[in-house]
This record gives C-alpha cells, sequence and structure tokens, in this order.
C-alpha cells in the first residue's frame, strides 16, 4: 500500500505544481486585467464563463481561463498592447471587447461585462480551449462535466459517479463521499419522489448519456437540506435551451449482452419549451464473493466455515422523462415535467459453504441457490415556478412534486447441508424457503425559495420545505415442509413492516461582501422531523400483534461561512455546518434478511439518527495552466449508526448484523484537488484525500475503541489524439479504511475510453472499457474478539462498450418581436 501512495503522491505534486512553476516562470512583469461577467438584462453573475484575452492581429489566445463563482476573473502579469477580451457561456451571444494595457493603469478593472443571451437560431460559443473542462473547481463545490467522460460512455449514472474525484461506488451501487457512504443525493436540486429510497436502483436505471453535469458540495449551507454526513452529490440533468427543433439518439452495445438506447426531442419558441426523452437497458451481471469464518471459541465442533457465492442476473429498465414549460415573460416561467420508470430483474445465486473441524479436518458442506425475480416502476410529476423580479438578482422558485413507486419481488432460497457420508447433516438446519416482498413508496415535497439582494454586496435568502415519505414492506414467508412437501407460512419471518418519515424545515441565510475580498455568509435551518414505525407479525394462534414506534425531534442547523481572497488568485475560506444522517428503512426494519441463513441481517428500530458537526478549511489557488483546491476537514459524528456483528446461536458458525448506535466517530482528513494543463492537447485531473478516523467503542455492545489512517485517490487523464479523435483513462485506488469492528478492503480500478467525432461534428463513435483489470471488489474483515471474518463481493469486470451518438435538428425558429421585447424597459416585466 506504502508504494502505492508514494507513487500517487509523487505524480500528483509533480503535475500540480511543476507545471504551476512553468506558468508562472513564464510571465513577465505588467498590466494586472480584472472584470465581471453579468447577464446584460438581470445582472445575474455568469459563474464558469470562459474567458480569453486574444491578440487581435492573428487571433492567438495570451490567456485563458473561467469566472469564479461571483462571475470575477483576474490575468495577472500581462505585457503592454492592445488586446481583445472574449466571454463564452452557453445560452448566451459571444461577448468581444478591445482593451488597451499600458502602465500608466498597472490595475485595468473592466467592471461588469454585460453578455447578452442568445437568441435567434443558434448558439454560437467562442472556442478558445476547447472542449468544456471535465471538471470545474470552486472554493464551495466541485462541478464534472458529464459530457466529456469518456469512460462512462454508455453506461449508468452510477458508472459516471464512479469517475468522480472524491466519490465512490460499491457492487451495489451504494455511493460513498470523502470515504462515508452517508451522502444525501438530489436530482435536479431534489430528492428524487418516483425511486423512495432505493437511491442506488434511480442510479442503475438513469442513463449517464442524460445527464450534464455532477456537483460536489461538501459542506452545504443551511439552504440545503442537512441529510447526509460528507455532504451532497447533485446530478443535474441535460435542459436544451435551443431555438427550434433538437433532439439527440445514441444507441450502445457492450459485452455481456448489454445494449442501452437513449433518445430525446425539444422544441422551443419564444414562449414554449417542449421536451422528451426514451432510454431503455438492458444487460447481465455477473459476480462472485466469499464469505469465511473463524470462530475463536475452542468450544464449538465446526469453528471455521467458508462459502463462495457466484451469481449472475439480468436487467431491464425502460425511462421515460416528459416536460413542458411556458414562458410567461423572460422572468416567469411555470413548468410541469413527469417521469416513468419500470424494470424487470431476474437473478441466479449459488451458494457452496464447508464447515471444518479445530483440526481443520471436512465435517459439513453445503449447497443451495436463491432464484429471485423482481418487477418494479415509479413515477413522479413536478410542478416548477421560476420569477425573477425587476431587481437585478432576486428571485422566486417553488416546487411541487408526487411520486409514487413498487416492488413485487419472489425468492425461493434452498440450502442443504450434508454430512461426510452424504447424508443430510445432523449438526445444522436445512432449508427451502419461498418469500414473497410487496413494496410501496409514496413520496411528497412542497419547497419554496427566496432571494432578496439587498445591495450589490448583501443578499437575504429564506425558504420553506416540507417532505413525507410512506413506506410499505408486505412479506410472506413460506417453509417446505419436508413431511408433507408443502409450504407452511413461517409467522417468524412474515411481516408487515410501514414506515412514515416527515421532515418540516424552514431556513434563512444572510451573505455580505464587507470589503473588496472579505465576505461572510451565515445561515440557520430549523427542521421538525418524524420517524414512524409500524411492525406488524402474527402469533401461533394467527392472532395480528402490532408494534408501533416514533421518534419525534426539533433540531437547529446552523452555517457559518468566512472568506477571504488575495491577490494572485488565492482565495481562503472556513466553514462550520450542523448536519444528520436519518435511519434508512432496511436499518430499522427488525425482521430478519435471510437470504443466507448463517450470514442474517436485522434492522434496530430504535436507532437514533446521527448528530454531525462538520468544519472545513479551504484553500483554492489559480494558475494560467493549474487549478489547484486543497480543504482541510474535520467532522465528529455522535451517535454514530454501524453494522455490527455476533454469533448466531441457532446455528454453529452462523452470524448475525444489526444496527446500532455507538457512541461517536471522528474524521480528521486533507483533500487535495488539481488540474494542469501539461500541453494544449493533454490535461490531468488528480484528487487524493487522506483521514484519520477514531472510534469512540461501546462497553456493553463489546465494541471497543478503534482508529486508522485511510486515504483513496483518483486520476484522470485526457488527451486529443488528432483533430477528431480524444482519449481518456480514469484510475481509482482506495486504501483499507477503518470500521468500528474491523476494516474495509482496497479497492482499485482503471478504466479507458476513445472518440471519434463524425459527421461535422454531430455524431460521434465512442468505445470504452471499464474495470480494465478485473480489480474492482467489494470486501470487509471483521474483528470483535469472538471471531475473524472476511467478507467479499466482485463483478465481473473488463466490460467494454461500444456507442454512437447522433445529434440532429433545425434551429431556425427566430422568435417573432424579439427585437421588440429587447427594447421594451425593464419596468414592464417584474412586479
Amino acid at each position: 500500500m506504502k508504494s502505492k501512495l508514494i507513487a500517487f503522491l509523487m505524480f500528483f505534486v509533480f503535475a500540480t505544481t511543476s507545471y504551476a512553476q512553468n506558468s508562472a516562470s513564464t510571465d513577465q512583469k505588467g498590466v494586472k486585467i480584472t472584470g465581471k461577467a453579468v447577464d446584460e438584462k438581470t445582472g445575474a453573475t455568469l459563474d464558469f464563463a470562459t474567458v480569453a484575452l486574444v491578440n487581435p492581429v492573428n487571433g492567438t489566445p495570451v490567456r485563458g481561463g473561467q469566472t469564479d463563482l461571483d462571475g470575477k476573473f483576474t490575468f495577472e502579469n500581462i505585457p503592454t498592447g492592445n488586446y481583445t477580451i472574449k466571454i463564452s457561456f452557453v445560452g448566451y451571444e459571444a461577448f468581444s471587447k478591445t482593451i488597451i494595457a499600458n502602465t500608466n493603469t498597472p490595475v485595468l478593472d473592466l467592471g461588469a461585462l454585460k453578455v447578452k443571451k442568445a437568441s435567434g437560431s443558434v448558439l454560437n460559443e467562442v472556442v478558445v480551449t476547447g472542449r468544456k473542462d471535465v471538471i470545474q473547481l470552486g472554493i464551495d463545490r466541485k462541478v464534472f462535466n458529464a459530457d466529456q467522460s469518456l469512460v462512462s460512455q454508455g453506461g449508468s449514472a452510477s458508472d459516471l459517479l464512479s469517475t468522480v474525484p472524491s466519490v465512490q461506488v460499491d457492487l451495489d451501487g451504494n455511493v460513498s463521499l470523502r470515504g462515508t457512504s452517508n451522502v444525501r443525493i438530489l436530482i435536479d436540486g431534489k430528492p428524487s419522489t418516483f425511486g423512495g429510497a432505493n437511491v442506488a436502483q434511480i442510479l442503475q436505471s438513469l442513463p449517464a448519456s442524460a445527464i450534464e453535469k455532477v456537483e460536489l458540495i461538501t459542506n452545504p449551507s443551511s439552504k440545503y437540506d442537512p441529510e447526509g454526513q460528507s455532504g451532497i452529490i447533485n446530478i443535474v440533468l441535460k435542459k436544451n435551451q435551443r431555438l427550434g427543433i433538437n433532439g439527440n439518439i445514441a444507441l450502445t452495445t457492450s459485452r455481456f449482452n448489454g445494449f442501452n438506447a437513449n433518445t430525446g426531442l425539444n422544441y422551443r419558441n419564444e414562449k414554449w419549451n417542449l421536451s422528451g426523452n426514451y432510454s431503455f437497458r438492458t444487460g447481465d451481471r455477473l459476480g462472485s464473493g466469499l464469505n469465511n469464518t473463524e470462530f475463536l471459541s475452542s468450544s464449538l465442533a465446526t469453528p471455521f466455515s467458508f462459502a463462495n457465492e457466484n451469481s449472475l442476473s439480468n436487467d431491464k429498465n425502460h425511462t421515460t422523462k416528459i416536460g413542458a414549460e411556458y414562458y410567461f415573460t423572460e422572468k416567469t416561467s411555470l413548468a410541469l415535467s413527469g417521469n416513468l420508470n419500470t424494470g424487470k430483474e431476474s437473478g441466479n445465486e449459488n451458494l457452496t459453504q464447508r464447515f471444518l473441524a479445530q483440526n481443520r479436518d471436512l465435517v459439513d458442506f453445503g449447497s443451495g441457490f436463491n432464484k429471485n425475480t423482481e418487477d418494479g416502476y415509479g413515477f413522479d410529476v413536478n410542478m416548477d415556478f421560476f420569477h425573477k423580479f425587476k431587481n437585478p438578482n432576486e428571485e422566486l422558485t417553488a416546487n411541487l412534486s408526487v411520486g409514487k413507486s413498487g416492488e413485487d419481488q419472489t425468492e425461493n432460497i434452498v440450502q442443504n447441508f450434508f454430512d461426510l457420508n452424504g447424508e443430510l447433516s445432523n449438526n445444522r438446519i436445512s432449508s427451502n424457503r419461498r418469500n414473497v416482498v410487496d413494496q410501496s413508496n409514496r413520496n411528497y415535497n412542497i419547497q419554496v425559495d427566496y432571494i432578496k439582494p439587498l445591495s450589490e454586496e448583501s443578499k437575504f435568502e429564506l425558504g420553506f420545505r416540507s417532505t413525507i415519505r410512506n413506506n410499505n414492506e408486505d412479506q410472506i414467508s413460506d417453509t417446505l415442509v419436508s413431511a408433507t412437501n408443502n409450504y407452511s407460512l413461517d409467522r417468524n419471518l412474515t411481516s408487515l413492516f410501514k414506515l412514515e418519515d416527515i421532515v418540516h424545515a424552514l431556513y434563512t441565510n444572510y451573505q455580505n461582501q464587507f470589503t473588496k475580498n472579505f465576505g461572510v455568509q451565515v445561515g440557520l435551518r430549523a427542521e421538525q422531523a418524524y420517524l414512524n414505525t409500524s411492525i406488524t407479525g402474527t402469533d401461533i394462534n394467527g392472532n395480528s400483534l402490532t408494534t408501533p414506534g416514533r421518534l419525534d425531534y426539533f433540531r437547529i442547523y446552523p452555517s457559518v461561512f468566512l472568506t477571504q481572497k488575495f491577490t494572485g488568485n488565492n482565495q481562503l475560506q472556513l466553514s462550520y455546518t450542523r448536519r444528520v444522517n436519518r435511519p434508512r428503512g432496511w436499518q430499522v426494519n427488525p425482521f430478519p434478511d435471510v437470504d443466507d441463513r448463517f450470514n442474517i441481517r436485522i434492522g434496530n428500530p430504535n436507532l437514533r439518527p446521527e448528530d454531525i458537526h462538520s468544519f472545513e478549511f479551504s484553500y483554492a489557488k489559480f494558475w494560467d495552466a493549474v487549478t489547484f483546491t486543497s480543504s482541510l476537514y474535520f467532522r465528529q459524528v455522535n451517535d454514530v449508526v454501524q453494522s455490527l456483528r455476533t454469533s448466531n446461536p441457532d446455528q454453529l458458525g452462523g452470524t448475525i448484523s444489526r444496527f446500532f448506535n455507538l457512541a461517536k466517530n471522528q474524521a480528521y482528513g486533507l483533500e487535495l484537488i488539481s488540474r494542469a494543463d501539461i500541453t494544449k492537447k493533454v490535461n490531468v485531473t488528480g484528487n487524493l484525500n487522506f483521514f484519520q478516523s477514531v472510534f469512540t467503542g461501546d462497553a456493553s455492545l463489546g465494541v471497543n475503541d478503534n482508529s486508522g489512517f485511510n486515504w483513496n485517490g483518483n486520476l484522470t487523464a485526457n488527451a486529443t489524439l488528432a483533430k477528431n479523435l480524444s482519449a481518456q483513462s480514469t484510475f481509482f485506488y482506495s486504501a483499507p479504511r477503518v470500521l468500528a469492528q474491523g476494516k474495509m478492503k482496497e479497492m482499485y480500478s482503471f478504466d479507458g475510453g476513445l472518440r471519434y467525432d463524425i459527421l461535422k461534428a454531430k455524431g460521434s463513435l465512442s468505445f470504452n472499457m471499464r474495470d480494465i483489470l478485473n480489480s474492482r471488489r467489494f470486501g470487509s474483515t471483521t474483528d470483535n474478539g469472538f471471531f475473524l471474518q472476511e467478507f467479499e463481493r466482485r463483478r465481473r469486470g473488463g466490460i467494454y462498450s461500444l456507442t454512437f451518438s447522433y445529434r440532429f435538428g433545425k434551429q431556425d425558429f427566430a422568435p417573432r418581436k424579439n427585437q421588440k421585447k429587447d427594447n421594451q424597459p425593464a419596468e414592464e416585466e417584474g412586479f
């Protein structure tokens, strides 16, 4: 592990420092040029706009960069002379202005440069630095542009997220940020209402081609939902702003019977924007795993058990999205949209087990299988209102979302155990079980946000949000009785579990730029939350027994951000936020998951929500060829939720996993992210995250204190090989990570992709391979003083895909009365 860390660190430091120094050394003393890009009509700042300083004689770029989150840019040490400043931004016309730099004005402040929204047929961008950067770094967020990810072409949202710096995705689609899986995932700034709590399923069914960008917000302000330990991942879907009719189509074929199809069509004029999208995904997933246990007690007849699993599943998903937006004025619109997802999954898991005596002689062995089918659906309806007032940057937005989803699952689980003579074992019980599970979810979301600028330097934000989530899980479990060869109801595993999760929130934020370089943002969010559960089962006489549960708590979530800017494109930020991690349905459901009778999982209805306090100190530096951000962070989690494994007294050599609240967990970390332009055709983006985890144990649960050092990294290289040919490679590594009772195993993977633009850049052919080394795995080791356990799962790697995509359309519908609208006085619009 040390050699991997040293190699990763050396390359990262080299890419960051050497190119920064080379870039800085080429500068000569001269004029400092500053400015700010804003919307011509509203005055809204344009963050991440492309800015170029160009030689007006031959058109050669002299300097290039992007605006920051405040729309500002700075070029230092510019030689005297005449230049053209050019600004390009998606949805806006190209901006161009001639300027003169001379020593009489050492600091040339261009002020607010007003960029006009595009009108007419085609949105033309000034292309100075090529395609949009793969990653754009801000002081409070990192923006990953999905279109530039060649390695995830034809894949799902899960495949795309696995390539994003700081993000890890395990084999079940569970997402982690900075080493913790307690992360909040939003779609277009809102929780998805059609998927219930199954975020992994939503990400697997959502095609990567439908995503415009991914935003990582590691320490969100009080404006955002405080759910999640490590922050928020916001997935922004593509929205077409071009006038006229246009669309796209993408077809992918891949190894293991994979096929994806995605098509979208959009029509927009001056009043309406109509859109539709359909995608289909199918493919086989091959997997394998192991679960080995050594009990430390010498009294057990079979202290060693070894289990191996092989699986094959097939997924089919259909996703349809339609939307309509009506523009009452340029500043007011109302949108209706709907999503529908249907899917079917069928799978086979084969399990072999061996049980050994103290001398490691075989005593018993077993074989089994789990056949399951699952039909699911989900839909939601969204209404969004947007209004900009006549005062610049004053706006009101509102959202109403209603969603429903459901799953019908049937499992047939068989486990047989034999002795050395091939007879049924007397040491452990064979079983033949049939489970029928019916899940249904209903979700409601109401949200209103208002922004009021108090001056050019300050603004006030106010908002309300209410979410209600209802989840029902009805499980009927039957056991085959060998004497009659008929199935009989198993009352211990038959249950009806209901969950009601309600959160009402009110927040306020105040932001003020006290000086040119120093700013403050303070916020407060108040939430009233309820988690109501109901567990219903039957006794031996068939009588229904219901046990209710209720969690009722009110919390205040403050946030404070202090930002200091320095000369030379340096910026510091210190922030504090309080957050929460609420228990999930499967963590509180007390009825056992018995897919494997020797490794049972049980929820805990008495779980308390985690209370999280997060501090972060960030530094950002921007050179011409290098962007660098670093963050020192500290996170303390009280009542941390962890899964603990104990021995199963009903099964010799078996274990039970239950969820409990431990005292606390602390993490101290340093995150480094840098993007370096090595040449005009090659750039590298690297991410390193180092953190120390400290778990405080709980004597009543038999958990000792545990601590350890952890790190992970991500490296992405992009190259333009020819005029229409580009390449990308991504390497990811995660070192072993400390848990309350052991460690997560290391994980690493290598992906690569090529893209060739055809048909006058309207089409492209992409070829990629994911997990080329077939090394991506998910595993852990457990040591609780009673037994040692090794767990591992992996999916078959070496998946290659070929994708054809094509963009089409006519953009010749110039809006009527466009010139007249542009000349109308601002007083006629807004309230």
